[in-house]
């Protein structure tokens, strides 16, 4: 896996802390810094997601993909899979995440709660490498909800 994140910024005053990441892949991600009214130069113009948000909603994004193929391996009638992902950093740097809440909201067909916890289980114990990574320095905590289809 690769990427290359090049600033979008130049020398000049008032350049903003944006970026662009652009993966092995072939996809374009924007990244940019909130903006600092006492240092203007240091900070961005909120024309993208700041890089940890990106880091949040990769981590929603893998644990989600691992609850859709884990309902759908068990042959589940999965027809949906939201994740809202909330946390808190610490106060000082480096600012790491230290706690995460993750709720998912799973729609389908007759879902089992039982199989709807096992699979958002399993993404956490074995398969989100994302989630996995940052269960290091953050408390991971999860809830669940399942809509009718």
């Amino acid at each position: 896996m690769e990427c290359t994140v090049s600033w979008t910024g130049s020398t000049g005053a008032r350049s903003g802390m944006g970026f662009i990441a652009e993966t092995g892949s072939g996809h374009v991600l924007a990244m940019d810094g909130a903006p600092d009214a006492a240092r203007p130069d240091n900070g961005g113009r909120n024309l993208a997601p700041r890089p940890m948000e990106t880091v949040l909603a990769g981590t929603g994004g893998c644990t989600a993909y691992d609850v859709v193929l884990i309902l759908r391996r068990g042959r589940h009638d999965v027809r949906g899979c939201s994740v809202h992902l909330t946390s808190e950093r610490a106060e000082s740097e480096p600012k790491v995440f230290t706690k995460i809440h993750m709720h998912f909201t799973v729609t389908g067909k007759g879902l089992a709660p039982e199989a709807v916890e096992r699979a958002i289980a399993l993404s956490h114990e074995k398969y989100c490498s994302a989630s996995i990574m940052l269960g290091k320095t953050a408390v991971i905590t999860t809830g669940f909800e399942i809509v009718e289809a």
